[in-house]
């Protein structure tokens, strides 16, 4: 997508947010704690991931809702596996998880961490580390699939090319 399109993409997301603001009955906080996610996800589409953060660490001070703070705590570790915070990334990940058991890109992100350390730990001959890191990601791969089993066409086909897949793994 070109910068004109994202540009218009961005101002009726505005626009929509605004309205959806003014009409929806919600108290000051989550009407404060939604603007603050709003603002954090402006900056991290632009790459202002500080700014991201400070609005979204805000949000969770004001978001109550479970589902809500789940994609806030989602956007957060994309923040951190995105600068290479790779146990921070998880760490929010897994909290996204624990208030919604129903994020398959939480779990994919996850998994995609797990790989990634388990390429590097094989590249340094440490292969049980390597190990354990690929039966991580093969172990989130599958929930991620079974959420979303049109999605991670690449992930089913590592799980099966690697093995991992058993004939119990019903997607």
């Amino acid at each position: 997508m070109n910068q004109k399109n994202d540009n218009f993409i961005d101002k009726t997301f505005t626009v929509l947010a605004d309205i959806l603001l003014k009409v929806l009955p919600a108290t000051k906080d989550e009407k404060q704690a939604f603007s603050y996610y709003r603002y954090g996800m402006s900056a991290q589409s632009s790459g202002d991931y500080a700014e991201a953060l400070e609005n979204y660490y805000e949000a969770l001070k004001l978001e109550e809702d479970p589902y809500d703070r789940s994609y806030i705590l989602y956007n957060i570790g994309l923040i951190y596996s995105n600068n290479g915070e790779y146990s921070k990334a998880l760490d929010y990940y897994q909290q996204a998880l624990d208030l919604n058991s129903r994020l398959p890109q939480a779990l994919n992100n996850m998994a995609v961490i797990y790989h990634y350390q388990g390429t590097k730990a094989s590249e340094k001959k440490e292969f049980e580390l390597a190990q354990n890191m690929f039966e991580k990601a093969g172990s989130y791969w599958k929930k991620a699939i079974r959420l979303a089993p049109n999605n991670y066409i690449e992930a089913q086909n590592w799980l099966k090319i690697t093995g991992k897949l058993n004939d119990t793994d019903d997607f």
